[in-house]
C-alpha cells in the first residue's frame, strides 16, 4: 500500500464516516492482505467491526473468497461499510465483482474504491486495468449503485516522488429501492455471475 491511498481512504473515513463513530458499523476491505500496511487502523475503532476479505490466507485476512466473483462467504446486505484499495486493477473481471459489492451492501451502504489511473505494471497476479473517473461512473451505474465521488489526482500531488499511481476515487451508495427492482437486479446479478463461472478457473 502507498502512502497517498491510505491517507486517501482516511479522507473517505472522515468526510463520509466521522460522525458515525458510535454506530455499530460493519466495515468489508476487499483485497485487505498487508502488503506494507493496511486500513485496519482507520475502522477497527470505535463500535465498529473490520473485516478483511482477501483471496488468499496472509496478513489481516479474516475470510479467505474462494471465488472473486462470488462471494458466498460474505452473506447479502451484511456490510454497511466496503472499501477497496489496489485490488480492482488485478481482478479481470472487475465489473462482476462490483454486483457483488452491490450485493452485500445493506440498502444505504457505502462503499469506497482506490484504484490506480497509472503507474508501472505489478502483477499480482495479474495487472489488467487503470481507471479515470467515466470508468468509475460506468462501474457504480452497472452495479446499481449512486455516485458520490469519483474522481482522479491527475497532477499526482498524492506524495511520494510526485504519486506515479495518480489514484482514482470512487465513492457510491446503495440507494433503498422497491422489492421489485431489487429481484430484478438480483436475477440479473444471479444470471452475469453463473455465466462468468468458467472465467474464474484459470487455464
Amino acid at each position: 500500500m502507498h502512502e497517498s491511498s491510505y491517507r486517501r481512504m482516511q479522507a473517505f473515513r472522515d468526510t463520509y464516516l466521522a460522525a458515525r463513530l458510535g454506530e455499530r458499523l460493519r466495515v468489508i476491505d476487499i483485497g485487505s492482505q498487508d502488503v506494507n500496511g493496511s486500513y485496519r487502523p482507520l475502522f477497527a475503532q470505535g463500535a465498529w467491526e473490520y473485516v478483511g476479505v482477501d483471496m488468499a490466507a496472509g496478513r489481516n485476512v479474516d475470510i479467505v473468497l474462494r471465488n472473486p466473483y462470488d462471494w458466498q462467504e460474505l452473506a447479502s446486505r451484511s456490510a454497511d461499510v466496503v472499501v477497496s484499495g489496489q485490488a480492482f486493477e488485478h481482478i479481470e473481471y472487475f465489473w462482476i465483482s462490483a454486483l457483488e459489492i452491490a450485493r452485500v451492501l445493506r440498502p444505504g451502504g457505502i462503499c469506497c474504491l482506490i484504484v490506480p489511473s497509472a503507474g508501472p505494471e505489478h502483477r499480482y497476479p495479474v495487472d489488467c486495468w487503470r481507471f479515470y473517473p467515466d470508468g468509475l461512473h460506468a462501474m457504480a451505474r452497472f452495479a446499481g449503485l449512486e455516485v458520490l465521488q469519483a474522481e482522479t489526482d491527475w497532477s499526482g500531488t498524492g506524495g511520494e516522488g510526485g504519486d506515479i499511481w495518480h489514484d482514482s476515487v470512487l465513492v457510491a451508495r446503495k440507494p433503498a429501492t422497491s422489492w421489485a427492482k431489487m429481484w430484478r437486479q438480483n436475477l440479473l446479478a444471479a444470471a452475469i455471475k453463473r455465466l462468468a463461472q468458467p472465467l474464474a478457473l484459470r487455464p
